[in-house]
């Protein structure tokens, strides 16, 4: 497995230690599969884990912004989510339909007991993190 570089914001690791014992396992398992993700991605050597919109964010060269988060609002579930603008969304829905829960066009969201179909979330992360690679591809490249 290739060296990536993760340049971390320190803000990133107190939300994470805000979020209670059980949504944190949730959330750093999507973050596990994000970085996982983009060791798989040849080309990519870095990606940057911030905050946006006071939730965890990774930001590839080429790729389009992940977020993932929990809220108070929703105490069941927790999400994955994706810029609205973009394609991937609505191309998770043609190449995966119900295999996930969606939110509109911005997000794939999980139960707090759902089971992740971890290699079929691993490729939609790799689409948004080579988006601005992938975008004028049909499907995407996923299919």
């Amino acid at each position: 497995m290739k060296n990536l570089q993760i340049k971390s914001d320190p803000r990133v690791e107190e939300k994470f230690t805000d979020y209670s014992d059980k949504v944190r396992k949730k959330i750093t398992t999507l973050r596990k599969l994000i970085v996982e993700s983009a060791t798989e991605v040849e080309e990519l050597t870095e990606i940057e884990e911030t905050l946006k919109w006071g939730e965890p964010s990774y930001l590839a060269k080429k790729g389009s912004t992940i977020r993932i988060d929990w809220k108070a609002k929703s105490p069941d579930q927790y999400a994955i989510y994706f810029k609205c603008t973009s394609k991937l969304v609505e191309t998770f829905r043609l190449v995966y339909g119900d295999t996930f829960n969606y939110e509109k066009n911005r997000a794939i969201v999980f139960q707090m007991n759902d089971k992740i179909p971890k290699q079929e979330l691993k490729s939609c992360i790799k689409a948004a993190l080579t988006y601005h690679k992938v975008k004028q591809l049909p499907m995407l490249d996923m299919a």
